[in-house]
């Protein structure tokens, strides 16, 4: 990170203790580093001097100068990375977000939110480590992909939990996510309406596009728009699914002719179609933001940087992150 910046203080941050407000957005920063900034004046509070104790308060700016640590997660965190790591200190790497009530972390690709076959380590069990004083562990109330990367919101408390759980089954989130596609989408923006029914494979399970009527299909409605393409290979999707159904976007977005590159399931090209030097064969699939609303009040409104494999693909193709504001 380059040059000053000035941090507003979010409204749901008030009465956190300084350090522990730099260890959220700021996780690689080494409280040894703080101390140092904070006794030169180098990072401030309203324009005045603090200690790491000091408890900010909403609408509150710091001043945090050049730093070497990226802001808001290690963007170089991959499922790899956390191999050898403890529960409790992968989990610490992982998080973008957290109150009182509600986490939120930045799940690398090729990790598993719940357990299954083959899966032996997985968000669920590793929330075992972060069990409060009462014994509570942290509940999960939504899920993504294994190998897709991003926000995932986890209540602290089973009041939240609830809160949050209705909050999804009422559709009151929005959720969005990045995907880099083969091709251009005929329409630069729109709209895909299916319904889906889940196959049985020998590669595991598959959601296949159903007529409507057909048993066990389940309506699967999905938003899109056009970010950048490189020539007409290749494009850069914004995709928000309105209901979330399983594999939705992968399916949505074979099913307008352009597959997520990357995806095993999905993907399906002609003879003539060459996968693009340089680009990593991993699912270029992130769920980017969430905003939901608090189990206090207020709305929760949270962004996820792109996993390593997705950020050396867009600084390959030259896609600029600031695109995704002006499209819109």
């Amino acid at each position: 990170m380059s040059g000053v910046q000035q941090v507003e203080i979010g409204k749901d941050e008030g009465g956190m203790r300084l350090d522990r407000w730099f260890k959220v957005h700021f996780p690689g920063l080494g409280f040894g580093h703080l101390q140092k900034l904070l006794r030169s004046g180098q990072v401030r509070v309203d324009g005045g001097r603090a200690k790491a104790d000091t408890r900010v308060q909403a609408g509150q700016m710091v001043r945090i100068p050049p730093l070497e640590v990226d802001r808001k997660g290690n963007e170089n965190l991959t499922a790899h990375s956390l191999r050898s790591t403890g529960d409790g200190e992968a989990l610490s790497q992982m998080l973008i977000y957290e109150d009182p009530k509600v986490y939120v972390f930045n799940k690398p690709a090729g990790l598993a939110v719940q357990g299954g076959s083959g899966v032996n380590r997985h968000v669920d069990g590793m929330l075992e480590a972060w069990r409060n004083k009462k014994g509570e562990k942290p509940r999960l109330v939504h899920r993504i992909d294994r190998d897709t990367s991003g926000v995932l919101v986890v209540a602290r408390t089973r009041q939240a939990a609830v809160k949050l759980t209705e909050a999804f089954r009422a559709r009151d989130t929005k959720k969005t996510y990045w995907a880099l596609v083969k091709g251009v989408p005929k329409k630069p923006e729109g709209r895909i309406s299916t319904w889906l029914v889940k196959e049985q494979t020998p590669d595991g399970d598959r959601m296949r596009v159903a007529k409507h009527g057909e048993p066990d299909s389940d309506h699967a409605v999905s938003n899109y728009r056009l970010i950048e393409q490189a020539a007409t290979n290749l494009s850069w999707l914004e995709m928000e699914p309105y209901t979330g159904r399983t594999h939705q976007l992968r399916v949505h977005a074979a099913h307008i002719g352009c597959p997520i590159i990357g995806d095993p399931k999905y993907f399906e090209a002609d003879q003539n179609w060459e996968f693009p030097g340089g680009l990593q064969k991993r699912l270029h699939l992130h769920a980017r933001r969430i905003v939901i609303p608090h189990p206090d009040g207020g709305r929760i409104d949270v962004t996820a940087p792109l996993p390593p494999h997705m950020r050396q693909s867009w600084n390959l193709l030259g896609f600029d992150e600031a695109s995704a504001e002006d499209a819109q």
